[in-house]
């Protein structure tokens, strides 16, 4: 599997970068996971928007679904003979946003896995001020793992999530030093996550639009060791799977 780095900013836009956004592609099956800002520019780089076979969604916080009513028009004046399914958890007066003519809203409850195209989806519910949920996404063709821990607070539970994953995508939001905050990771205990779950690579993301992100490198590289390969997201990055 393939996936793309659209947008990786966290709260807000900046340095020409839109917010959460990540392209996953498997056997011409395209998903996208959440929908931040600037994330139907991002896309059309890679793909015409109307080739998405289907949208994830980890929480309502609008830097991850800024672009969502923007990609519903594109489906609505572009292709208005293809419907795309969104998915969400229900926890949150705010999931009838997936729902229109062009889109159908499908329903997670976080609690069991789920099978989109040629993915299977389980959940974590993550540490944050709304419901959210981490993901780890298994291509069942070839079993490769990628772990999206979405927006998060530190968690034991993490560990085992993420474990022997290909690639983990880390909320790091803070410096070595902040630990404990209820809100966002430091690049201290994603490094360590990665660690202890053997994680192949750590790609540290929803990134401080105006601080040092070689700083926070540097700190989960430390962290980390020798036994995960780290680096920052970049836009328009590609990974191979």
């Amino acid at each position: 599997m393939k996936l793309t780095v659209l947008g990786f900013m966290g709260g807000y836009p900046a340095k020409g970068v839109g917010t959460t956004a990540y392209l996953l592609e498997s056997e011409a099956f395209h998903l996208l996971i959440d929908v931040g800002s600037n994330a139907v520019l991002a896309l059309e780089k890679h793909l015409d928007p109307k080739q998405l076979d289907a949208v994830i969604v980890t929480h309502y916080h609008p830097d991850h679904i800024a672009d969502m009513g923007v990609l519903q028009h594109v489906f609505q004046l572009k292709d208005p003979d293809k419907t795309l399914p969104i998915y969400g958890h229900v926890e949150s007066d705010l999931h009838g946003l997936r729902e229109s003519a062009y889109t159908t809203a499908v329903d997670y409850t976080g609690n069991e896995p789920i099978m989109i195209g040629p993915f299977r989806i389980a959940f974590l519910k993550t540490l944050h001020p709304v419901p959210c949920y981490a993901l780890e996404i298994i291509e069942i063709t070839t079993g490769k793992k990628l772990v999206f821990t979405a927006d998060s607070g530190y968690l034991a539970d993490f560990v085992s999530f993420s474990k022997d994953a290909d690639v983990l995508l880390a909320d790091t939001n803070f410096f070595q030093g902040q630990e404990g905050h209820k809100v966002h990771m430091t690049s201290y205990e994603v490094g360590s996550i990665a660690k202890e779950a053997n994680v192949k690579k750590l790609i540290l993301t929803h990134l401080p639009p105006s601080v040092e992100w070689e700083k926070l490198l540097g700190e989960a590289k430390e962290a980390a060791g020798d036994v995960v390969v780290v680096q920052l997201a970049e836009k328009d990055l590609q990974i191979i799977i």
